[in-house]
């Protein structure tokens, strides 16, 4: 019999990452379940190259119910570059930029939410989930 597995939300990954009790530990958490999302997420929390074409603080929204959640964090990534300074979202208008963040905020788990708002404040992600960690675990992925 083939047992499935979940892929975990990104939030579990970094709670998983955080509650290790060594930097290995940590590191290792964050290989094992590297994705995409996760590493989209963490370069733009730590990589001061990624600058955010979005107002700091917490935008105005609903957060999802936990238990029906209509997507994920692995799916909405791709919608980050909206978001970015420099890329395809500078051609939008502000508030359609933040009504398309808000939207991502509303699909999401309310705790990946929480995740992509620190990450677009340029805030530590979770305790001991530092840019020097992440380095360590992907190297290359921070630039500056």
């Amino acid at each position: 019999m083939v047992t499935k597995t979940r892929t975990k939300h990104i939030y579990e990954v970094i709670e998983l990452a955080s509650k290790a009790k060594t930097k290995q530990d940590r590191i290792n958490v964050l290989r094992e379940n590297e994705s995409w999302a996760l590493k989209d997420l963490l370069r733009g929390a730590y990589d001061e190259l990624v600058q955010w074409s979005l107002p700091p603080g917490d935008p105005p929204y609903e957060p999802a119910i936990e238990e029906t959640v209509p997507s994920t964090l692995h799916n909405q990534h791709k919608k980050f570059k909206y978001f970015v300074k420099g890329l395809v979202g500078d051609q939008m208008m502000g508030f359609k930029r933040e009504r398309m963040f808000i939207d991502i905020l509303e699909g999401v788990h309310p705790k990946d939410a929480k995740l992509l708002i620190l990450m677009k404040d340029k805030k530590a992600l979770a305790k001991g989930i530092t840019k020097k960690l992440v380095e360590e675990a992907f190297p290359k992925l921070i630039v500056k």
